[in-house]
């Protein structure tokens, strides 16, 4: 039988809402296993969807870069909130990001660029960056959203500075309408993004394990409820379809109003416009996400360090 901690019933409340004892109890029965676990409480009708699994533990920032039809997001890394608000760091997360665009979101030839038109690369300032400061910092990931015609808008969440914060967001509108028009709905589906935090852009993107998983959850709960096979069937495709309303952009309720789909926000711009308007895609980085910290024991790292 797994040992259950007290912190492992903590982190599944902390995702779930669920009481204490019932996810002592969902950690018992599954071994340990955390998403297990969450399976187990949503199937007893304990818990409603889990949160993103991973706490937000690390620090840092993302760094926002928009080109005449192209953006891209980086997120840099620190151990502390203190350096993430260092002008020099602030001035590194904003160059590579300017970089990350230049060359797509590869890392490899980000990390082997010029920075800012210097001898040393993106990796070697970000090095005598880490000796100077004297804390560890990386850069973790980067991507590039392109379309043509039509413009990529950008929005960025807890601003530290001019296009730096700890949520950014790129948005992709393929249009031949007007730019500024255009530049201005994709900041609004932007900022919904942020909020909303959707899992795809359609239906037709949610990996099919997720939906797979979903639809197994919700197939045990109607039978738990004791309703004959061919109810459960037509319950399941309900609960799917409200699934994806709250999960997947084109179907989520704009957050601006409160009641328009995106997609027909989408609809109602292009007949205003005159011009076709199709969502190609988005990104969104928050800092830290699917990044655990391991909590620190300090009266065991004392005793350790007295050599007890």
């Amino acid at each position: 039988m797994a040992n259950i901690s007290a912190s492992m019933v903590k982190e599944l409340r902390d995702m779930t809402g669920a009481g204490m004892m019932d996810c002592k109890t969902a950690l018992s029965e599954t071994g340990g296993d955390m998403q297990s676990a969450v399976d187990w409480l949503r199937t007893k009708g304990l818990a409603k969807a889990a949160k993103k699994a991973g706490r937000v533990a690390a620090e840092g920032l993302i760094g926002v870069a928009t080109g005449a039809s192209s953006g891209a997001l980086i997120e840099v890394n620190s151990e502390t909130d203190f350096v993430a608000r260092n002008d020099e760091f602030k001035a590194f997360v904003k160059r590579a990001a300017e970089v990350a665009l230049k060359v797509e979101g590869d890392m490899d030839q980000l990390l082997a660029h010029p920075h800012d038109g210097e001898d040393a690369t993106v990796s070697g300032t970000l090095t005598a960056l880490i000796a100077k400061i004297g804390e560890n910092m990386s850069v973790r990931r980067a991507s590039v959203l392109a379309v043509d015609p039509g413009i990529v808008a950008s929005y960025v969440h807890n601003a530290a500075g001019p296009e730096l914060g700890k949520i950014g967001v790129l948005v992709a509108l393929s249009s031949t309408a007007d730019r500024d028009a255009l530049a201005q709905l994709g900041r609004q589906i932007a900022m919904h993004v942020a909020a909303a935090s959707p899992i795809a852009l359609s239906s037709d993107h949610v990996p099919a394990e997720i939906v797979e998983r979903e639809r197994a959850i919700y197939a045990e709960q109607a039978r738990e409820s004791g309703k004959p096979e061919s109810i459960i069937a037509k319950m399941v495709d309900g609960r799917m379809k409200k699934f994806f309303q709250e999960q997947v952009l084109l179907e989520q309720t704009f957050v601006i109003d409160g009641e328009t789909p995106i997609s027909k926000v989408i609809e109602k711009a292009a007949k205003d416009l005159g011009q076709p308007i199709t969502l190609t895609g988005f990104v969104r980085y928050q800092v830290g996400e699917g990044i655990e910290k391991e909590d620190s024991d300090f009266a065991g790292e004392v005793s350790k360090m007295a050599g007890h």
